[in-house]
């Protein structure tokens, strides 16, 4: 344990995040604030082990499927929240953080950490909590998740670490060299958790074409249950990836892209958290502004006043998904290109600035070979 961890009032943290891999990839700058100052135990979903074992910070990783906070629910099981308490108990924590979106509450699980004997716990809340929370913290509506979380964090004593309340993950990264060979190439990422958030898969199919049209490698990506999906997008001309990728294998490959296509869906923010740009094919049933890719360069389609907006609907029941469908392939090539030349001149400055800064040293060098002084 580091001198900084030892100065904390609190050794062992347990962080919950118990919803989808987004959520997950979002709480990591809350996760490495926390970090900084306590051993962290991070609880999540069941399946979502990996991502967490990714976030810079995690030392443990426990499951739990929440029967409050899943899309599709489990029964409430006596066995499952025994377990979870005797793994709680086990560990011997001396505080909890309970992260949340703004629709969800805290409390349930709030209950059970303090049941396993926890004795400190911090949430955002808007409900009276009793005696569940021992920080009851309110934020402003609107902020960006991966702030939200880190606003709990700094409340709570955990102050953010360099990267603010940018994404990041362990490295190094798989080598997907024989994956993707070495030439450069755009990710489309076609699925996401719910229908209402992702496009249609022949509209897909159509931003691949026009991808490829345009001279672009396209790499398609999907988890295991859109393998179907995935190859239908990639229409036998993209390189078809879908089920194919560990998370951390995903992670390399979204890293080694110039820029990633893909609705509201976790690999958007696995992106980020490599520092890919992307495309966000945006549909507003919650707000860009909070859940858009965070800390990248990034640029958002989608009509963000459709009549859906706000409504955290699963399944679209607008004719014809507009939103979405409104999105023509041809504004997705144009954003990709918008990207690709920004991140060419970014490099480019960066190079010159760099040049500029050795220049002086280089000079002296020169003059001190030419005296004699400088052995090659």
């Amino acid at each position: 344990m580091t001198a900084a961890r030892n100065n904390s009032r609190f050794s062992r943290v347990v962080v919950a995040r118990l919803d989808s891999l987004g959520d997950v990839l979002l709480a990591g700058p809350a996760v490495r604030a926390v970090a900084q100052c306590a051993e962290v135990t991070m609880l999540v979903r069941s399946g979502l082990d990996e991502a967490a074992e990714l976030l810079p910070g995690v030392d443990d990783v426990v499951e739990f499927d929440a029967a409050w906070v899943l899309f599709d629910p489990p029964p409430v099981s006596h066995h499952a929240i025994a377990d979870l308490l005797g793994a709680v108990e086990a560990g011997q924590f001396d505080a909890a953080l309970v992260l949340t979106s703004f629709h969800q509450s805290p409390l349930p699980l709030a209950l059970l950490m303090r049941m396993a004997g926890v004795p400190w716990i911090g949430a955002i809340c808007e409900d009276y909590p009793g005696s569940l929370l021992d920080l009851r913290h309110r934020v402003a509506d609107g902020l960006p998740e991966s702030e939200r979380n880190l606003s709990l964090t700094r409340a709570a004593g955990f102050p953010a670490d360099e990267m603010g309340a940018r994404l990041a993950l362990r490295q190094p990264l798989p080598d997907v060299t024989a994956r993707v060979g070495v030439e450069p190439y755009v990710v489309f990422h076609p699925g996401a958790a719910v229908s209402a958030r992702r496009p249609t898969a022949t509209h897909g199919r159509a931003i691949v074409a026009a991808l490829l049209a345009a001279g672009h490698r396209v790499v398609v990506t999907g988890a295991t249950d859109e393998v179907t999906l995935a190859g239908f997008v990639a229409g036998g001309d993209a390189i078809d990836l879908g089920g194919q990728l560990s998370m951390a294998e995903l992670a390399a490959i979204l890293a080694r892209a110039d820029v990633v296509v893909a609705p509201n869906t976790g690999p958007a923010h696995l992106a980020a958290a490599v520092g890919t740009p992307v495309v966000s094919l945006f549909a507003p049933v919650v707000r860009a502004e909070q859940w858009a890719p965070y800390g990248i360069p990034r640029i958002v389609l989608g009509d963000q006043q459709a009549q859906c907006r706000d409504s955290r609907m699963r399944t679209c029941s607008i004719p014809g998904h507009p939103c979405l469908t409104s999105i023509t392939p041809s504004a997705v090539v144009a954003a990709v290109a918008e990207l690709r030349m920004s991140s060419e001149a970014s490099a480019a400055n960066a190079a010159t600035d760099a040049h500029a800064a050795a220049a002086p040293a280089a000079k002296a060098a020169m003059k001190a070979a030419a005296r004699g002084g400088l052995w090659l």
